[in-house]
């Protein structure tokens, strides 16, 4: 019985119109690689664009008089909430919602005005806004180092890969974390060049017990970490834009952490960032901890004293796979970030296009303290709001507003970005990441990752494995050990597949399991341009 999977034929139309098909076929070895790849590719943008068009669609304007009511409303909602909250924390839980309370006014006035970018106006950076990494100075001393604070942003649960509790705890190269390859990578910077960076964690309100308890084993090692607990905001009804919540030890469901674009005002409002003045620090690190290429690099630290940088983003080449990514953009003569979310339905090929906007934002992050605090003691940052719709596990639809630290870059002077090589963004978002992180592909060196000397390529291998290895306790049991993958440039895994030991990938790799099929590819075996499907049939591709 043939087990197939009606693909909607209105997106097929679109990503192939001369294509009628099935996926999972009971011959899917008909397929060339080439026409798969393909079609995959363009199905998967076609829902990537579909997706962007859905979540830029705004409401229907909002009437001033109507604005009014729901803003005195919302900010009764939050006199309420903070009068739950226990003596001991009201104080710092009532500047959080007054902070929610000027995000949500902004986004109500934003909708009544209907602000759009004009997207003639938007250019290309020019030389200066972008420099290559190659023009950067080489590095002599180390005394800047002195002055460097490092941050992570710490506050993800990794979700999507099945996890649970922070994510930063998974095991992800050779038995270490993330947080133990980040303290390990600070550590040994202080250890070598004899000096004090601290590690500062910015955890949320889902990590920050998990992270406390973790830490702990650190505690002889010489390092100085730093925890502190970003902001907590209440989720928003999509119908009414009222708060969700109505007492604050109301379910988690009910709240969110706002985005990393919380950073300056979770520093300003824990005292952190006063605290790392007052020890000398005058600059900033930050970066993702799921990155695993966001090393401390002197080079960059260096270009930033020498060019009066106040602000500095990372930025790199863009792939098929960074469609998501924010670029820098010059808008009204200033440098600026611009996200997926900001780009209006009929300019999202343009976006996404790597022929346009050749680079992305990969949230390694570079900023000067002591101006951060002049700009917060001015009255902060109003940063481009993000509308992220979301439904709950009962079927509500609820709106978190949020914001990307990256948005911050035109309140800097002299702010720009620097095109780094591709080493520096090493995200482990799915598995498909993690198998290439815990591969043969890279090795540790004093908690960072170096790419094996072996490999000839200076590209990483893409790696696209399906549903059945989504979730990490389903990933981890398909492996009886990890592949050694030095030699393929492409893998596209479906279906319920399981690999032996000692199997080795050459080339292009494709293993489809059908419906209701197994595939053991078996001890010690070689697959060097291979499409396998059904009982171990082989094509050569």
């Amino acid at each position: 019985m043939t087990h197939a999977v009606r693909l909607s034929q209105g997106l097929i139309d679109q990503a192939c119109p001369s294509w009628h098909v099935y996926l999972c076929a009971p011959t899917p070895c008909l397929w060339s690689p080439f026409s798969l790849s393909l079609f995959c590719d363009r199905f998967y943008m076609t829902l990537f664009k579909a997706a962007s068009f859905r979540r830029f669609r705004r409401h229907k304007a909002v009437r001033p008089n109507e604005r009014s009511a729901l803003a005195k409303s919302t900010q009764s909602d939050l006199s309420r909430l903070v009068r739950t909250a226990d003596p001991a924390v009201r104080k710092a839980f009532d500047v959080e919602m007054q902070s929610f309370s000027k995000l949500h006014a902004r986004y109500l006035a934003e909708r009544e005005n209907r602000v759009e970018l004009d997207w003639d106006r938007i250019k290309l950076p020019n030389d200066k806004q972008v420099i290559p990494y190659s023009h950067l100075p080489q590095i002599i001393g180390s005394e800047a180092l002195s002055k460097l604070a490092v941050l992570k942003v710490n506050g993800g649960l990794g979700t999507s890969m099945g996890i649970n509790g922070a994510k930063s705890a998974l095991e992800v190269k050779d038995g270490m974390t993330f947080l133990d390859l980040i303290v390990q990578q600070v550590e040994h910077l202080n250890t070598t060049y004899k000096v004090d960076v601290p590690l500062i964690l910015m955890t949320s309100f889902n990590t920050h017990d998990d992270t406390l308890r973790i830490i702990k084993k650190y505690v002889s090692q010489r390092i100085s970490i730093t925890t502190f607990n970003q902001s907590r905001y209440p989720r928003i009804w999509k119908e009414t834009l009222q708060p969700c919540p109505k007492h604050v030890s109301d379910d988690k469901t009910h709240w969110y952490p706002p985005g990393h674009g919380d950073l300056y005002e979770s520093l300003l409002h824990t005292g952190v960032l006063d605290r790392l003045l007052a020890e000398g620090k005058e600059y900033l690190f930050v970066s993702n901890s799921d990155n695993l290429g966001a090393v401390v690099d002197q080079r960059i630290l260096q270009h930033m004293i020498d060019s009066d940088a106040e602000f500095l983003m990372e930025v790199t080449d863009k792939t098929k796979a960074d469609v998501k990514g924010g670029t820098l953009i010059e808008y009204d003569s200033s440098v600026r970030l611009l996200e997926i979310a900001q780009v209006p339905p009929d300019h999202v090929d343009d976006f996404i296009s790597i022929r346009k906007f050749k680079i992305f934002n990969t949230n390694n992050l570079w900023i000067n303290l002591k101006a951060l605090k002049r700009i917060m003691n001015g009255g902060g940052m109003d940063l481009d709001i993000i509308v992220n719709p979301k439904m709950t596990d009962n079927g509500q639809a609820v709106i978190q507003l949020e914001t990307a630290a990256g948005a911050a870059i035109k309140h800097f002077n002299n702010a720009h970005g620097i095109n780094v090589p591709r080493s520096r963004f090493l995200p482990v978002k799915s598995c498909s990441d993690l198998l290439l992180i815990r591969s043969d592909i890279y090795s540790l060196q004093n908690g960072r990752l170096d790419m094996n000397e072996s490999r000839m390529f200076g590209s990483v291998p893409v790696i696209k494995l399906g549903d059945h290895f989504k979730k990490i306790t389903n990933f981890q049991p398909r492996f009886k050990k990890i592949p050694n993958i030095i030699d393929l440039d492409h893998l596209t895994v479906t279906g319920d597949v399981h690999f032996g030991r000692g199997v080795t990938l050459r080339g292009t790799v494709i293993v489809v399991a059908n419906e209701g099929q197994r595939i053991d590819i078996p001890d010690g075996c070689v697959l060097e341009n291979r499409l396998v499907s059904g009982n171990l049939n082989m094509t050569e591709l």
